[in-house]
């Protein structure tokens, strides 16, 4: 073997027995401390909640692995144990916050308003003050019409919006009769508004009485019998 070879193969032999001996790389506590913050969530975990830790250390440095944790979800307080690489092991304090990204109006929205994306702009917002009935995903907005007034920078609820009305009370509209094979059309004024396959009562113009029957998209009224 050439002196050149054989001095390759002695640096890949010594390189090899320190990556066989090294630790594994230390982590940033922040990190470690995020991952045991949402196993201690488990499956009630929001898919796209995150959590912003803050130390009572300003500077944690590194660690191993977190040895024990405790945490009150709802104050997001912690305690951990962190290991270091020495083997010490430190006593961390400090808060886990949990923020899931909303979409929030970028501006104040009428009722009547059809909604759009360039409507809104998603901030991060501690979970705790998300409610329930709060809308998180902005494709659940795209194309909903305003119910009541949506506040700058504030959650849409649930109720705040609607299904775009095609028909509106006192709209003029064509009732269309179907059975079977036989349909017949007839001229109508409806008495309540509605979206589309929504159940709407209209005014039969000819002969005066109330019948109900499902808006559809194009604004007609159909009645099945």
């Amino acid at each position: 073997m050439s002196p050149i070879r054989a001095s390759a193969t002695a640096v890949l032999a010594t390189l090899a027995a320190a990556l066989l001996v090294a630790p594994a790389s230390a982590e940033s506590v922040r990190v470690l401390i995020a991952e045991k913050a949402e196993q201690s969530w488990g499956l009630e975990m929001p898919p796209s909640g995150h959590f912003e830790i803050t130390l009572q250390d300003s500077d944690p440095g590194d660690a191993e692995m977190i040895s024990d944790f405790w945490m009150d979800r709802s104050t997001g307080q912690f305690l951990a144990n962190a290991v270091e690489a020495s083997g010490d092991v430190r006593r961390l304090a400090g808060l886990a916050l949990l923020n899931v990204p909303v979409p929030v109006p970028a501006q104040q929205l009428l009722p009547g308003k059809i909604l759009s994306g360039d409507d809104f702009q998603v901030v991060d917002l501690p979970y705790g003050q998300v409610g329930a009935y709060a809308v998180t995903r902005l494709d659940h907005l795209e194309g909903m019409q305003v119910r009541r007034v949506l506040a700058r920078g504030r959650p849409v609820m649930s109720q705040s919006i609607t299904e775009p009305v095609i028909i509106s009370r006192g709209d003029p509209v064509s009732i269309e009769y179907s059975k079977g094979a036989m349909s017949l059309t007839a001229p109508g004024k409806a008495i309540s508004d509605a979206h589309a396959d929504q159940s709407v009562r209209v005014v039969n113009l000819v002969s005066n009485k109330i019948v109900e029957g499902i808006a559809k998209p194009d604004g007609k009224v159909e009645i099945q019998k």
